[in-house]
């Protein structure tokens, strides 16, 4: 919720004394931050969001083997695309040849080549939010109406994309402005937010059962959920924002068939599973103190115990304003943070090997926040 009224405020603003004028191409930027490395892992893309109205969701691009990190690539490799990205990049995943980017408030899927970053086909989503893949099939999830606090909002739904012909062929409708998503088997689950109902946020996730494409129940878990991440032993971590008053965050552990199985009660704002690790972070914010609070930590999640209550360090806690991204590269366990400081200006993207010890760092794009690791 504070996100999105920060959001809409800045729709406003933009709109008025920032939108885009002309159709010039911003050029790219490239800065040599490692002296480069030999991995499995070609590079990654870094998706930055982008203030809502202001059209400045951009792609950037480092390079293992240079050790060179690119920003804004996307104009230049897409000349012809109008106003390039769009408005707020909102995800971000490779799969197979292919790269798929939500931009939220533009209503698209831009469906791109992993390799080059070149566009293949824009695919119309209406509110769409994060991605996940199975077989020959893409799913993304939508609120399905507009940007707005309303409490009369619809409900959202999950969506299956061919792969191949990239057409929307089936849709199912989950809880109320649906988040993460995630498919163990034959299920697909998904945390439902209800975040433009607040007060009364939505607290499910729906369990989708991908043969009859149909919503075979609700697991209550708690409110305000977004992010969700399933490890390998069958469990889901899911995180709840609470209502930023007296409700806080926390992390939860759900099993397959429903069971809430543990409240770690720590707050979390992003996750990643690497190695059987869950490394997270928060930057919880409580209206009553006006005061954001962050945390990091790792769970070991075979033993389902939180092993550290730090990955970086200290300095950088204190020097990362507001953490935004998290990535770990799964054969060096390099750790990858962004920082969106205030939101407008522009952001970092931080690098720390495995014991939490700085690398480098180099400037992002505004809010930098979501990766994609592309392999060799």
């Amino acid at each position: 919720m504070k996100k999105l009224n920060f959001c809409l405020l800045a729709f406003t603003l933009f709109f008025l004394f920032s939108c885009r004028t002309d159709d010039n191409i911003v050029p790219s930027e490239t800065k040599e931050v490692s002296n480069g490395e030999d991995t499995p892992i070609k590079g990654f893309y870094l998706l930055n969001e982008g203030n809502m109205g202001s059209n400045k969701c951009t792609l950037d691009y480092f390079d293992y083997a240079t050790g060179k990190y690119r920003k804004n690539i996307y104009g230049e490799i897409n000349p012809n695309v109008v106003k390039e990205l769009g408005d707020v990049g909102n995800h971000i995943m490779i799969y197979g040849s292919k790269m798929y980017v939500v931009v939220n408030v533009s209503n698209k899927i831009e469906v791109l080549e992993a390799k080059t970053a070149k566009r293949i086909k824009t695919i119309q989503l209406q509110n769409c939010r994060y991605l996940a893949f199975k077989g020959n099939k893409v799913y993304a999830s939508s609120y399905a109406g507009p940007v707005e606090l309303n409490p009369n909002s619809p409900p959202g739904k999950v969506v299956e994309i061919d792969t191949t012909s990239l057409n929307i062929e089936r849709q199912v409708v989950v809880g109320y402005q649906p988040e993460e998503i995630e498919v163990i088997g034959n299920q697909l689950f998904v945390a439902n937010s209800g975040g433009y109902m607040f007060p009364n946020y939505d607290k499910t996730v729906s369990v989708i059962d991908l043969n009859s494409f149909t919503q075979t129940k609700k697991i209550d878990v708690a409110i305000n959920l977004h992010r969700i991440k399933k490890d390998n032993y069958g469990d889901l971590y899911v995180s709840s924002r609470g209502d930023y008053y007296n409700i806080p965050s926390s992390l939860f552990l759900v099993d397959a068939t429903g069971t809430v199985k543990k409240d770690f009660h720590i707050a979390v704002s992003g996750m990643t599973i690497v190695n059987d690790k869950l490394y997270y972070y928060g930057n919880e914010f409580n209206y009553n103190t006006h005061t954001y609070v962050k945390t990091f930590g790792i769970i070991d999640v075979k033993t389902e115990q939180v092993i550290a209550n730090k990955i970086i360090d200290q300095q950088y806690v204190d020097e990362i304003k507001a953490p935004y991204g998290i990535a770990v590269n799964p054969y060096t366990e390099d750790i990858y943070l962004t920082d969106a400081k205030n939101y407008v200006t522009t952001g970092y993207v931080y690098c720390f090997d495995k014991t939490g010890k700085f690398k480098w760092k180099t400037e992002g794009g505004n809010i930098p926040a979501h990766f994609a690791f592309l392999y060799k």
